[in-house]
């Protein structure tokens, strides 16, 4: 376990308020003040994005089925969501953080951790500065953002949600256990549904009950994870993705994309289509982070919820949508029966290379080509848009892109430069 030094450190956590919705109420006034909810409509299969301060005093959240929501709060208006403009106001967010902070790490696309230590001189003492990036965020977006402030990034994120909306909080040093201690075991970062069921069954509520458990016991109980959680509720940056330092460059462990389908299907164009599409947006993805994959995987779930994964490993690395493409259909026809009604299909690829490996002559001229032509195609996606450019197969199954954490063209992510032919 790896416990990240808090001496005399300043971290900013950002986390802009219902980012989506918000981005959204600037484009049709109309909304502000209503229930919103971004994602699809309400007679959809697919899962909330977002939800207006509004519809979620009614229960709604991100992750709840569109049709969940629906019920939950039948007034609410249901919006589709534009990725591309939530892209554009990301970006200019990352601008205004680059004014006050070398530092910067964009953990999704409406987030960020900045380095704040040693700023004083130009930004002033922490709350000043927290109160002038505030102010120059809604400024430059129109947007407001919630700022916690720590001597690690744990704690700092914890003083964001606490302090949503709108809202700026400092924990000094010295302070970060006591103001854990009240809170909600679920509010440590990294403790999902499961891992808070398996501590309150042992009797652990809150952040302090947590506390006051020898490290002996929750290494016992949990292994390395319960060492990470000991730190945790002290307020150390322990374990998970806090190993690394902020703004650290690093690869992702795997990429995918899935999509349900509105209606349950045994269309083979259709089913093919969007397996070509979902192709073509993990492929963008890996030359985006200048990675090669070489195990790509199906997912595929039936009618009946009955779930399958089928991976294959390439002889060679790849981040051509054409040979993901072709390994995944070979996938889906070896394990889809005719007829047979498809409620989703994903793709998901790992084992990443920075190249593809030796191929022979005339298999590296066809790379070639095609990475020619995907990096023409990336260009024009950058410029207009991710809807762009497609495959002519994959426009039998045009859906839309699901909003999630880290979609390709994510701010502060630097592009990596192809190999030259």
């Amino acid at each position: 376990m790896s416990l990240v030094s808090t001496s005399a450190r300043t971290i900013f956590h950002l986390d802009m308020d219902a980012f989506f919705v918000s981005v959204e109420e600037l484009f049709e006034p109309s909304l502000r003040g209503k229930a919103v909810v971004v994602g699809g409509q309400r007679e959809e299969r697919g899962v909330v994005s977002a939800a207006s301060y509004e519809a979620r005093k009614f229960g709604v959240h991100s992750a709840m089925p569109l049709r969940t929501a629906a019920k939950l709060c039948p007034h609410a208006i249901f919006v589709d969501g534009h990725p591309d403009r939530y892209r554009d106001y990301s970006q200019k967010v990352h601008h205004v953080l680059q004014n006050f902070s070398p530092q910067i790490e964009m953990v999704s696309i409406d987030e960020a951790y900045l380095e704040m230590t040693g700023t004083e001189r130009l930004h002033g003492p922490p709350l000043r500065a927290a109160h002038a990036l505030h102010k120059a965020i809604h400024q430059s977006t129109g947007l407001n953002c919630s700022i916690g402030i720590a001597s690690s990034r744990l704690v700092a994120k914890v003083c964001s949600d606490q302090s949503k909306p709108n809202g700026v909080l400092w924990v000094m040093p010295g302070y970060e256990a006591r103001f854990l201690a009240p809170l909600a075991i679920r509010k440590i970062p990294g403790v999902g549904k499961v891992t808070e069921q398996n501590l309150q069954a042992l009797g652990i509520h809150t952040v302090g009950d947590l506390a006051r458990l020898d490290e002996a016991f929750l290494e016992e109980r949990f292994g390395k994870w319960g060492l990470a959680l000991a730190g945790k509720a002290q307020g150390l940056d322990a374990g998970g993705w806090f190993d690394s330092e902020i703004g650290a460059d690093e690869d992702p462990k795997s990429i995918s994309h899935e999509h349900t389908f509105s209606v349950d299907t045994a269309d083979p164009q259709q089913l093919e289509a969007t397996l070509l599409r979902l192709s073509e947006m993990v492929g963008r993805r890996l030359r985006e982070a200048g990675l090669h994959a070489r195990t790509v995987q199906l997912k595929l779930r039936h009618a009946d919820f009955t779930t399958i994964t089928r991976a294959h490993t390439l002889p060679h690395s790849t981040q051509l949508d054409t040979e993901l493409f072709a390994e995944v259909r070979k996938l889906f026809r070896e394990n889809w029966k005719v007829d047979q009604l498809i409620r989703l299909l994903g793709v998901h690829v790992s084992s990443f290379a920075h190249d593809e490996g030796q191929l022979d002559l005339l298999e590296g001229d066809k790379q070639r080509r095609w990475r020619q032509a995907l990096s023409a195609a990336d260009h024009l996606r950058d410029k207009y848009g991710e809807s762009a450019v497609e495959l002519g197969g994959g426009l039998n199954a045009r859906f839309r892109e699901r909003v999630h954490e880290n979609p390709a063209g994510l701010p502060g992510k630097s592009k990596k430069t192809p190999p030259s032919d």
